[in-house]
């Protein structure tokens, strides 16, 4: 139905399906990332909204495009990834810098979200600009195609937070520390929607939503995600463990790159899984209990 929703809002809008899932469709499928982050800032925890927030970036990519890639080589053309893919790797470096001295101030947490309202507003003109040179297609119907967006996304925020709450009580249960549980057990939970739509998305041939939609929702995560719950809470920023996800979330970045013909080869499922499995085996030995 998510699928469906976004497919719809592309036609009906005029815009580009990569636009709009790297815009629409992140901002819907990183909504799990913001309300726990969120709740988390609030309760006095930020530490597993940080860990959440970079943690899904490194699902988003090794784990999910590892996946999708499973099912066959991608399409994904340079140019059109160009500015989200340059920002999406500059954002994690930012991240690491600002948690160098062991801390994520409110102004640091401020600054990323000035640097998504800029992104967000880029993105929006071009969109603009490129819906002027688009005819109306009379046969979409907004209202259905909102609707199938709507329900698609609650049922796939539910299933993640019935993942999260189950998995964070079993965690807890066994005193792994705030931020650990944020990388990898409530990360995994609120990036089911992305590896619903992403999965999906390959198996119906529209390679442009998947990809649109892991780089945007990664730039969602990093930028504005990480700003709210700093902005709402200082956080204590462990930076040796933050420097192994940023590093490996940069790492899998790299391997997205395609060709210069455009593809994103199914070899490069291996490197992105085992990339997950290495990053999930150093953060458990590294990790604070």
């Amino acid at each position: 139905m998510f699928l469906k929703g976004v497919l719809g809002t592309a036609a009906w809008l005029r815009i580009p399906k990569l636009l709009v899932a790297t815009t629409l469709a992140a901002f819907a499928t990183s909504s799990p990332e913001l309300t726990v982050s969120s709740v988390a800032a609030l309760s006095g925890k930020p530490e597993i909204g940080l860990g959440d927030a970079l943690g899904s970036n490194v699902v988003n990519i090794a784990l999910v495009f590892g996946l999708a890639l499973l099912f066959g080589p991608i399409r994904a053309e340079r140019s059109e990834l160009g500015r989200d893919f340059a920002l999406a790797l500059a954002a994690p470096l930012l991240t690491l810098w600002f948690a160098s001295d062991g801390i994520f101030s409110r102004s640091e947490g401020a600054l990323l979200l000035l640097i998504f309202a800029i992104w967000a507003g880029t993105a929006v003109r071009a969109g603009l600009a490129w819906r002027g040179t688009e005819p109306a297609v009379a046969s979409v119907r907004p209202w259905l195609a909102l609707a199938l967006g709507a329900a698609g996304l609650t049922s796939l925020v539910l299933a993640g937070r019935l993942f999260v709450s189950g998995a964070t009580g079993i965690a807890s249960a066994f005193g792994v520390d705030a931020y650990i549980v944020g990388v990898l057990v409530v990360a995994i939970g609120t990036s089911l929607p992305e590896l619903v739509t992403v999965l999906l998305a390959r198996i119906r041939g529209h390679d442009d939503i998947g990809v649109g939609t892991l780089l945007g929702s990664n730039l969602f995560n990093g930028l504005a995600i990480v700003g709210v719950a700093a902005s709402i809470h200082p956080i204590q920023a462990p930076p040796a463990e933050i420097a192994v996800t940023v590093g490996m979330g940069v790492l899998s970045l790299f391997l997205l790159i395609p060709s210069r013909t455009g593809i994103i080869g199914r070899t490069r499922a291996i490197p992105l899984l085992l990339a997950y499995l290495l990053f999930v085996a150093i953060t458990v030995t590294t990790g604070r209990t």
